[in-house]
């Protein structure tokens, strides 16, 4: 069995057009287009040949055509910027990413989508409306990314070639995506979990997630979701000083840049003072990154879970990767690094801080949901899923505890010399 839609993701996904894909094989570029096409089975042997080129095993072309990311569902910072192959590549990413959703939904009752939708609001005014949705009231949050999670949001890290892409995001099959940089600070990396959320809440149903207006729309909902008005004001920030932003900044896990923006934007900073202060941190360093933070960079509570699961069933990532139809450290790529995968080290391994997270059981049948089942925005910080369609037995100790990880390398397959 071979799937043509399979060879055009790989292809995609590698950043290869068609006539490079056939100068890596030396296969025309004729018959590249005809096994895409429909019109020509590669035989077992070029198939293996493509396989090996393209970097994904065998059994990744003959399964069933994955989703496809749909360009103008899809919230890019600057897709005029993009090269084709870029936003291919990308796109590409995500539709793999939706693959590895689908085997999980397969396996575990993930939260069921609970994102408000404001596209008539303004961004101050939908922000408003999603915090108080979710129970928020007008404190910081504490981790975005678990929120998001515990609200139904597939969070997934954007792939190491795809990070010129920033960050994206897009719903598909009724199910809201967000993909995250992972070598930002975490101060810069929760603005843009915020700023991908904003295109969810604002740039939904007519509304198309680009245009001159979707980017400056995001930005202002993320400010307004990160920092609320009512509790800044509570802060007593009136015309504050640098040092004073830099110590205030830490309470909102924020960036500095974004908390004297935020000011100015609410009448608490007067424009000229905001002027001098931005050159005040940029002097600082405080333009380009966030010097002796402490923040973490945040990662997803719900895939650590579900990993520690299917450990406990004595199911690797290595297993996954190959139900998926790919290797293991492409896995990895979207997961945000937390599956183990062996590094020579010389016996030495290096651990992971992982959450403590209690497994639900399902006493309910496959499909049917029970009250309490998926996470509310109050629950983000214990993220649980629970097992429905499962192959495994359940565990006798309800509790999932951490388990020590290797740090990942990536060591795919290379691409043959001389072809």
């Amino acid at each position: 069995m071979f799937t043509p839609e399979r060879l055009v993701l790989a292809r995609k996904r590698r950043r290869m057009s068609q006539a490079a894909l056939a100068a890596a094989s030396g296969l025309s570029p004729q018959s590249i287009n005809a096994f895409e096409k429909h019109r020509k089975v590669p035989s077992a042997e070029t198939l293996a040949s493509l396989a090996w080129i393209l970097r994904f095993p065998v059994p990744f072309f003959q399964a069933p055509p994955a989703p496809e990311m749909q360009l103008d569902a899809v919230s890019f910072r600057a897709p005029t910027k993009m090269s084709a192959l870029e936003r291919d590549a990308t796109l590409s990413s995500g539709a793999v990413a939706s693959t590895l959703n689908a085997w999980l939904e397969e396996r575990f009752r993930l939260p069921a989508p609970n994102v408000p939708t404001y596209p008539h609001l303004t961004p101050e005014q939908a922000a408003e409306q999603v915090r108080a949705a979710w129970g928020l009231g007008e404190a910081p949050v504490p981790n975005l990314v678990h929120l998001l999670e515990a609200n139904g949001v597939r969070v997934f890290s954007l792939a190491p070639d795809c990070l010129d892409a920033d960050a994206f995001s897009t719903t598909h099959a009724g199910t809201p995506y967000v993909f995250l940089n992972t070598r930002k600070t975490g101060e810069r990396g929760r603005f843009d979990a915020a700023h991908e959320l904003g295109h969810l809440v604002l740039h939904s149903e007519h509304r198309i997630p680009g245009g001159r207006e979707g980017e400056p729309e995001a930005n202002a909902f993320a400010s307004a979701f990160l920092m609320p008005r009512a509790g800044i004001i509570a802060q007593r920030l009136n015309d504050p000083s640098a040092e004073r932003i830099l110590s205030a900044k830490r309470r909102w896990g924020v960036s500095a840049m974004a908390l004297a923006y935020r000011l100015r934007a609410l009448g608490l900073l007067s424009e000229w003072r905001h002027t001098q202060t931005v050159k005040r941190l940029a002097q600082m360093g405080y333009r380009s990154g966030e010097p002796g933070s402490l923040l973490a960079r945040e990662s997803s509570q719900l895939l650590a879970k579900v990993f520690d699961a299917l450990r406990t069933k004595r199911m690797t990532a290595a297993d996954v990767a190959a139900q998926m139809g790919i290797h293991p450290d492409d896995l990895n790529d979207y997961v945000f690094g937390l599956v183990p995968i062996s590094v020579p080290g010389e016996g030495r391994t290096s651990t992971a801080r992982r959450p403590e997270l209690r497994l639900v059981h399902d006493t309910t049948p496959a499909g049917h949901a029970q009250p309490g089942t998926a996470l509310t925005a109050s629950a983000a910080s214990t993220a649980a899923t629970k097992m429905t369609k499962t192959p495994f037995e359940e565990p006798d100790d309800d509790t999932v505890r951490p388990t020590p990880l290797r740090r990942p390398t990536r060591s795919g397959p290379r691409t043959p010399q001389g072809r």
